[in-house]
């Protein structure tokens, strides 16, 4: 059973919505995140980004850093820029993009659930991603972006959000610089705040849709402080508990997570094309690829589109080996292309579909030489590799609208009252 609660988010006073909520701090690069800030001094970035208050050549990482985040946002807080909620309520979280419309509610859900495997992860994580993370919710003593949940559809759950967003007026409504219509409902009725509370009860399984450095990070906070504060309050801190957004999974569209290359790895086209075909049916195309089903794949190469559909020989059952991104690693990537590891190899890269295949065309007519389109990720292979406590390789989801970070600050200091 999962443990979701609701909690006392500070958010945007009225009317500053917009122009505080930014992009999640990891779709920026530092250049990327000091030109935005200068530009929007008053967006949320500069609290998940504070090295955009120093010169460039300052540590982002180092302690004072940090420290200058907390003392931003908590200025923010004491001069009414963010309000506290009197009681712990839940919120609803609507997206809409491209006439598609995703909704979640806005919650804490327990660290040891986290830890006892209710709420499964399906990536690694790289230390020092998660400790870039530890040292600014540490330091903030606050969890300020929030961990993409999702789960099994639930019809209770379901219409009682549909009930809500008919009724209730949301206090937030605006497009964010994504494109992306933005509706917040706050729910604080006790009857609906108990129906959601036992619902999840009943719910055995929440899976990471994305952000697994941020809840790796959460947990790892967590445990500190309990210790700090003694194992008797377990379960009864702000900090037991960390700052997420939950789907159901049939709002939910994972879109492709496409791959360049730098070079043949001293191959010659030809060559290349026929190391490849003992694996890989290759045709050429008359435009571009966009896989229209499992085990096919785009590439493109010398200024032409290719069709590749893997051949029966090297398809698999099993949750991992199975995926399309395992597939292309395993059997092209690998050894013929002599990327082992696509974490740290310099000669890949990785581009997210919402970027298009012009993106890829671009890519390999400037710094790259090559270039392969995917087939999505689809929610049931992340649920089955997660099932199966097996992790999918790097890059294998990328999950559109991202989530906005400042529209919900969860603070951790103290217990729950």
């Amino acid at each position: 059973m999962a443990d979701i609660k609701p909690f006392k988010a500070y958010r945007p006073r009225e009317g500053s919505a917009q122009e505080i909520a930014s992009l999640p701090y990891d779709v920026f690069s530092r250049q990327e995140a000091y030109d935005k800030v200068k530009k929007y001094p008053d967006s949320f970035l500069a609290i998940d980004r504070p090295e955009t208050q120093f010169p460039p050549q300052q540590d982002m990482y180092a302690q004072e850093v940090y420290e200058k985040a907390r003392e931003m946002l908590w200025d923010k807080i004491e001069k009414g820029v963010f309000v506290q909620d009197e009681e712990p309520c839940y919120y609803i979280y609507e997206q809409k993009m491209n006439g598609r419309t995703q909704t979640g509610i806005v919650a804490v859900a327990s660290i040891d659930d986290y830890l006892n495997g209710v709420i499964k992860k399906h990536e690694n994580t790289r230390e020092e991603k998660e400790q870039d993370r530890i040292n600014h919710v540490y330091t903030c003593n606050a969890q300020t972006g929030p961990i993409f949940l999702c789960y099994r559809k639930n019809r209770l759950l379901s219409d009682l959000i549909e009930k809500i967003k008919e009724v209730d007026e949301p206090v937030y409504d605006f497009e964010s610089e994504d494109g992306v219509h933005n509706r917040i409902f706050v729910i604080s009725d006790l009857e609906e705040r108990d129906t959601i509370c036992r619902v999840f009860t009943t719910i055995d399984s929440i899976y990471i849709a994305d952000g697994h450095h941020r809840c790796a990070s959460a947990v790892k906070v967590g445990l500190k402080k309990r210790e700090e504060a003694g194992n008797s309050v377990k379960g009864k801190l702000e900090s037991d508990y960390f700052l997420s957004v939950l789907f159901p999974d049939d709002e939910l569209m994972i879109m492709d997570y496409n791959r360049v290359v730098k070079d043949l790895n001293g191959l010659s086209k030809d060559e290349f094309i026929e190391k490849m075909s003992d694996k890989f049916e290759v045709q050429e195309a008359d435009s571009q690829v966009k896989p229209s089903k499992k085990g096919e794949f785009g590439m493109f190469l010398d200024k032409k589109w290719y069709v590749l559909e893997a051949k029966e020989k090297i398809k698999s059952a099993d949750p991992v080996e199975g995926l399309d991104v395992s597939v292309l690693q395993k059997y092209l990537l690998s050894p013929i292309l002599g990327i082992g590891d696509p974490r740290t190899d310099k000669r890949i890269d990785f581009v997210g579909g919402i970027r298009g295949l012009d993106e890829l065309e671009r890519r390999c007519n400037t710094d790259m030489e090559l270039a392969f389109s995917l087939y999505p990720t689809s929610i049931s292979e992340l649920f089955d590799v997660a099932d199966a406590k097996m992790l999918m390789p790097p890059k294998s989801t990328w999950f559109e609208p991202k989530l906005l970070s400042g529209l919900f600050v969860h603070d951790i200091s103290g217990i729950i009252k």
